[in-house]
């Protein structure tokens, strides 16, 4: 696009100013989710009208799903600020210090990952999500004191993919607990629609619900595809997203009919192919197709899971015949 004989030059902060852009801002612009935020929607008025900071939030399910947002909306409709950290960003107890001081009266707390703190961390998290409070320890050994520091109240919000690997102590402190779906179809065309809408990108109704189908269930998948076929649409057709477009992009970007990626594909090969079939532990399909072990548990499994291509036994992970019939193989006797 040139603008005054300029060409401008896309980075990596315009498409994080396009991902802020694209974020709902209220419960209302929210789309999914519908049990949840329904709920938190009284919570927050239910606090507001008593005049107290919102009970702390614990959203927990499949990466992608809006847990972020949640937390943003959480803090704009309780009218306050929100400040932002991740688990394993926070590595000693000066860091939850800072963070925990930094903290105006009614201020929401965003931390990402929450289950990836570590053990002596949370339990400095303890008082001060209990009794708003933060005792630390200062001094060296046989001169040391404990310190308290009174904290303004405020609001907690984790998000974590993984709620089992919460100590107890620490996800029974929270008062809110939130499971988080993935989306259904309809709701993904909306967000599309939405997306196309605030982006002011041409967007053509069969093409929209054609990204939905391949988006495996989450708008953060959506919104990723809707980017690249965006790419080929300016490239391609002028800049208008219809279906023919849309059809090339994903089949470049080797996404199938089910949002399956050469990842997916990867890996059910290799359950079946060398491993026949399964049971197989994790860490053997891991080594076997190069991946970590993580991002097959938290970005792969959950979603293979969900469609029925591969079932979880105690003695590993097995394809399942709706995953042979997928890939065109035939079981051996």
């Amino acid at each position: 696009m040139k603008e005054e004989g300029v060409v401008r030059k896309y980075t990596l902060f315009d498409d994080q100013e396009m991902d802020n852009t694209i974020r709902p801002e209220t419960i209302e612009e929210y789309i999914g989710q519908t049990d949840v935020k329904e709920n938190i929607k009284i919570f927050v008025s239910a606090a507001k009208m008593r005049n107290e900071p919102l009970d702390h939030v614990l959203l927990y399910g499949p990466p992608g799903l809006g847990k972020t947002t949640l937390a943003f909306i959480i803090a704009h409709e309780m009218g306050t600020n929100i400040k932002t950290a991740s688990g394993p960003s926070i590595e000693k107890s000066g860091d939850l210090a800072a963070i925990l001081s930094s903290l105006e009266p009614g201020d929401v707390l965003f931390i990402d990952e929450i289950h990836r703190m570590p053990r002596y961390i949370e339990e400095i998290l303890y008082p001060a999500m209990e009794d708003f409070s933060l005792d630390i320890v200062v001094g060296g050994e046989g001169n040391s004191r404990n310190i308290r520091i009174d904290l303004p109240p405020f609001t907690l919000v984790g998000a974590t993919t993984r709620a089992g690997d919460l100590s107890s102590p620490l996800r029974d402190r929270f008062g809110i607990v939130s499971k988080l779906q993935y989306y259904s179809v309809s709701e993904l065309e909306s967000i599309i629609k939405r997306t196309a809408r605030v982006l002011q990108v041409p967007i053509e109704e069969d093409a929209a619900i054609e990204l939905a189908k391949r988006s495996r269930g989450t708008p953060r998948i959506a919104n990723r595809l809707f980017k690249r076929v965006r790419d080929f649409a300016l490239v391609k057709n002028d800049g208008v997203i219809n279906n023919e477009i849309t059809q090339e992009a994903l089949e470049r970007l080797k996404v199938d009919y089910l949002g399956l990626d050469n990842t997916d594909h990867e890996l059910l090969l290799a359950i079946i192919n060398k491993f026949n079939g399964g049971p197989v532990g994790i860490e053997a399909i891991a080594a076997s197709i190069g991946e970590e072990v993580s991002t097959i548990e938290d970005v792969c499994e959950p979603y293979l899971l969900q469609i029925g291509l591969i079932k979880r036994t105690s003695r590993g992970r097995v394809a399942t015949d709706k995953a042979y019939d997928l890939l065109g193989i035939s079981r051996k006797k």
